[in-house]
């Protein structure tokens, strides 16, 4: 067995490169009173069609649970940070909706949190590195979570400004 596979190495290094990453990020969203998932939510729903997304595309996207994703929204309601609005078409489906109060939240921690995106990552590329590198990425998040982008745009075909670039 060959322990020094460039496939330990990559899984290795993208494992490194997540948490490190995480590190970074999270004194910003505590101190917004945001955890890593919550972030996540309201970012995702920020960058969708109408600020909203239904709650079986975001919990796809977020890779929870219903049930999971459910209890984020709930904690999130209970903040003013979201809410939950019906589905006309669907009477079983509900969106979950960004509020100004979550928008505001946002908008607060998104200066820093840039900043350090940019100080521990995509600063440190080329424009034609930081290009590859986003393709490559997709092109890995497309097999091994090809839901994540599930209802990001009303006509299902993806944009890139309906990613998230960094889940945080």
């Amino acid at each position: 067995m060959n322990f020094d596979d460039s496939r330990l190495t990559a899984v290795g290094l993208l494992s490194e490169v997540h948490a490190g990453l995480m590190g970074r990020f999270a004194p910003v969203l505590t101190a917004a009173g945001l955890s890593e998932i919550d972030f996540e939510t309201v970012i995702r729903l920020a960058r969708s069609p109408g600020q909203r997304l239904r709650m079986s595309d975001l919990a796809a996207q977020t890779g929870l649970s219903t049930s999971g994703m459910t209890r984020v929204v709930d904690r999130l309601e209970r903040e003013g940070l979201v809410k939950r609005e019906a589905c006309a078409s669907d009477r079983r489906a509900s969106y979950a909706a960004l509020t100004d109060p979550g928008r505001e939240r946002l908008e607060s921690v998104l200066p820093q949190h840039l900043r350090d995106i940019d100080e521990c990552l995509t600063g440190l590329l080329e424009a034609a590195e930081l290009e590859a590198f986003l393709k490559t990425l997709r092109k890995i998040r497309d097999v091994v979570r090809p839901c994540a982008t599930a209802g990001a745009t009303e006509a299902g075909a993806v944009s890139e400004s309906s990613e998230v670039p960094v889940r945080s």
